[in-house]
């Protein structure tokens, strides 16, 4: 490792250089289909008045930041995580994973129905729930088999969004599940609920009733918005550092029960084959993760010098308590800045100073959350899952840095 003094204008000169090579490198899976041109350069904008008022705000035309899609109603789509800054994602930008499309749901005709072992059944609409205490909070989500192009079948020419675009962290705001519970009466014994949603999958899962009790969130707004159609429009469940498919969107039922209901979605989907012809079930939280979003693929480092590493870290069971950050291949180690704010069940900004002394080598990011838990390497994660797995892939990511600059996925060898 080299860490040593280095003037602001230095490292804001390096760093700006890159980011003007990372945009005109882009390309592949980083550029959308049918992607409008940066527009001509516009006339000195101290000679012409700007434009007018509007009512509805929009980006740069020199920003074009997009999703991946893939698949079509049964598909995914892919946050551009080396495109963003800080820690939310916007609304439009958020990832996706839907199993039979995005509804059209009226909110006038919303109904929320909660049955089953409780006192009082009972319908909410969306003015009702609106009427309980809200709260508002950050939280990632993410799709369980988010990082499996990394797992078994990856390529140099992988970036971020390709290969771990399947999370995002939004502000949430809604009523929280558990006085939900309280105004229905919940029945002793009753130690599951299911959520079903209003989709034409009807997505449905067995959730343990003491997270519903803990932290999950009957959701309406997104990053200071209703939440979008594509995020579950007009209420989501959201239930904290949990993978993304328990977090049922267009929720419009919860029964509550005294075991799970084994629905097709958590027996023949979204349960863990190991290597021994077992399956691992209910395995609800994301354990901790990072990547490197700064400089990856397609990035090329046009200099040897100054390069600040960024990435983002992530735990399902609390907050980032380290990210170590290695320029060596792994040989040796050393702790990355965090980024404020650190939150539970959030993503957190890593960041590092490099100075590259223009040799190839391969840097790695590793994460540690609170529990201690420690970010495993890829055959770590292998051996204790076999290669056959389809989920929960949380192992170190590796990017190498050629002698040209260029930068590619995947490690030395």
């Amino acid at each position: 490792m080299q860490d040593a003094p280095l003037s602001r204008r230095v490292l804001l000169t390096s760093v700006a250089s890159a980011l003007g090579v990372h945009a005109l490198h882009k390309a592949g899976l980083a550029q959308a289909p049918g992607q409008p041109r940066v527009p001509t350069v516009p006339p000195d904008p101290t000679k012409v008045p700007g434009a007018p008022l509007s009512e509805l705000g929009r980006r740069s035309p020199f920003e074009r930041p997009r999703r991946i899609a893939i698949g079509g109603a049964q598909g995914s789509s892919f946050a551009p995580l080396q495109d963003l800054c800080g820690i939310v994602t916007p609304a439009d930008l958020h990832f996706e994973r839907h199993h039979a499309g995005v509804p059209a749901i009226d909110p006038n005709r919303y109904k929320l129905l909660i049955h089953g072992m409780v006192e009082h059944p009972s319908v909410f609409d969306l003015a009702d729930l609106k009427r309980f205490p809200s709260v508002s909070h950050l939280y990632f989500l993410e799709c369980s088999g988010n990082g499996g192009v990394s797992y078994s079948g990856a390529r140099p020419d992988l970036s971020p969004q390709a290969i771990d675009g399947l999370t995002s962290t939004s502000e949430w705001t809604g009523v929280p599940l558990a006085t939900l519970l309280r105004e229905v009466g919940v029945k002793t014994g009753a130690k599951w609920l299911l959520a079903e949603g209003e989709d034409a999958a009807v997505m449905a899962r067995s959730i343990p009733v003491d997270k519903a009790w803990d932290d999950a969130l009957i959701a309406y707004g997104q990053n200071g918005e209703a939440v979008r159609p594509e995020q579950g429009y007009p209420v989501r469940l959201v239930l904290p550092g949990w993978e993304g498919n328990a977090n049922v969107k267009w929720l419009r039922r919860i029964e509550l029960a005294d075991k799970p209901f084994m629905t097709r979605e958590e027996t023949s989907k979204y349960t863990d084959p190991l290597a021994d012809g077992t399956a691992r079930m209910f395995s609800f939280a994301m354990d901790a993760k990072s990547i490197i979003t700064f400089p990856a693929y397609p990035v090329i480092l046009p200099d040897r010098g100054w390069w600040e590493i960024s990435g983002i870290a992530w735990s399902g069971r609390g907050r980032i308590s380290r990210v170590d950050v290695s320029t060596d291949a792994g040989r040796r180690w050393a702790p990355a800045d965090l980024q404020a704010p650190v939150l539970p069940k959030c993503h957190t900004r890593f960041r590092y100073l490099w100075n590259w002394d223009g040799t190839e080598t391969t840097i790695l990011s590793r994460a540690v959350d609170e529990t201690g838990y420690v970010q495993p390497t890829l055959d770590q994660l292998r051996k204790a899952r076999g290669v056959g797995t389809y989920y929960h892939f949380n192992h170190i990511r590796e990017w190498r840095v050629r002698k040209d600059g260029a930068v590619m996925f995947g490690g030395e060898g």
